[in-house]
């Protein structure tokens, strides 16, 4: 017998379904495309037009009732991921949900203890632990290049001094899983977790860079910031992790990793080329995908003997690309073990944790152990 087919259904038909699921569901070989929920399909965007061989859907609880949907893929707003997924959960289904995951940590934390229950896989999309510029990072921190790790910075910055005006993220505020932190802020506060684990102390603040205006509190939607700036403290390694995001950054090349350790450091600007390659067209199959130009490599400064420092470029490793997460996904699906799972709901909840705390501390204007 052939290893068991996994039928999927997608929820939402944006930007996150047709780049970053539906062509990888395609190259994963135990997964089927079998549904998709569209609620108003339209000249245009119309996923019955895209997908005229799979089942089309306007409701959720059709898809619940649907006994031959084994997996529910969310890409919907984070505000409605949390009811969604526990309602999919409830139906026997597996669950795989967009980031950001769900508004708190408690309804993280409500969902993995259910998933378990039930004994479906629940898992979260954090692709960009997948991309190539921090897979070099977790290569040349783990087998040590760079000695003990004394300051890290991860970047997201860009420039962008029109506020968006349109779609889910132009509207869905904080209180709900969305704004700055939880969109980009959980891909870095992510990866710094999978790097050094949960942090003792959080300190942040909130800007509106776009309006010269340092945000004090996180009450309202008056007080949402376009900008963010965390530093993480390890009290017992002695690691200060900074982790910016901006709007206001007038930059040819913008800063990325800065990585200073005991034996060299690493420079790197430029975001992995993953995204805008699939936003243009480009094939997860396409011999350079996800493969950076040796142009956009970053550099390492090493300690020599003597005390004398050498500069030099420094490859971005070859990642196994987006398509790697969803071979493990679809591995989890096969085991049933939570331990098989990519990315699972408990560490999406210790992220969750951070951000609580991040914004803990600037309404305190104080250091907040998560």
């Amino acid at each position: 017998m052939g290893a068991k087919q996994f039928n999927v259904a997608i929820v939402g038909y944006g930007l996150s379904a047709k780049v970053f699921h539906i062509p990888f569901i395609a190259l994963t070989p135990s997964l089927k495309l079998h549904s998709i929920l569209q609620r108003s399909p339209a000249p245009g965007n119309s996923a019955p037009e895209d997908h005229p061989d799979v089942k089309h859907v306007t409701s959720f609880d059709d898809l619940l009732a649907d006994q031959d949907v084994h997996v529910i893929v969310l890409c919907t707003p984070p505000q409605i991921h949390y009811p969604f997924a526990l309602a999919a959960l409830d139906a026997g289904k597996h669950v795989l949900v967009e980031k950001p995951f769900v508004p708190t940590a408690a309804e993280a934390d409500k969902l993995a203890t259910r998933a378990r229950e039930v004994g479906r896989v629940l898992c979260v999309y954090q692709n960009r632990r997948w991309d190539s510029d921090f897979l070099t990072v977790r290569k040349l921190i783990g087998d040590g290049t760079l000695g003990r790790v004394v300051e890290f910075e991860t970047h997201f910055d860009r420039l962008r001094i029109a506020a968006p005006t349109a779609g889910w993220k132009a509207s869905t505020g904080m209180a709900e899983g969305g704004g700055v932190l939880f969109d980009l802020g959980t891909h870095l506060l992510d990866q710094v977790f999978v790097l050094f684990g949960m942090p003792s102390g959080v300190y942040g603040k909130f800007v509106r860079q776009r309006e010269g205006k340092l945000v004090k509190g996180v009450a309202g939607e008056a007080d949402e910031p376009d900008s963010v700036n965390i530093v993480l403290s390890y009290e017992e390694t002695g690691t200060i992790v900074h982790v910016r995001i901006g709007v206001v950054s007038v930059e040819s090349q913008q800063v990325r990793y800065w990585v200073r350790g005991s034996k060299g450091s690493y420079h790197k600007t430029g975001l992995d080329p993953q995204e805008d390659q699939l936003r243009s067209g480009g094939k997860a199959t396409d011999a350079k995908f996800g493969r950076e130009d040796e142009s956009k490599y970053g550099r390492v400064s090493l300690l020599g003997e003597g005390g004398a420092v050498t500069d030099s470029v420094y490859p971005t490793v070859e990642p196994d690309t987006y398509i790697k997460f969803y071979e493990l996904f679809a591995k989890s699906l096969e085991t049933g073990k939570e331990e098989d799972v990519p990315v699972p709901a408990t560490q999406a909840a210790q992220v969750l944790r951070i951000i609580e705390a991040v914004k803990e501390s600037v309404k305190t204007g104080k250091e907040v152990a998560p």
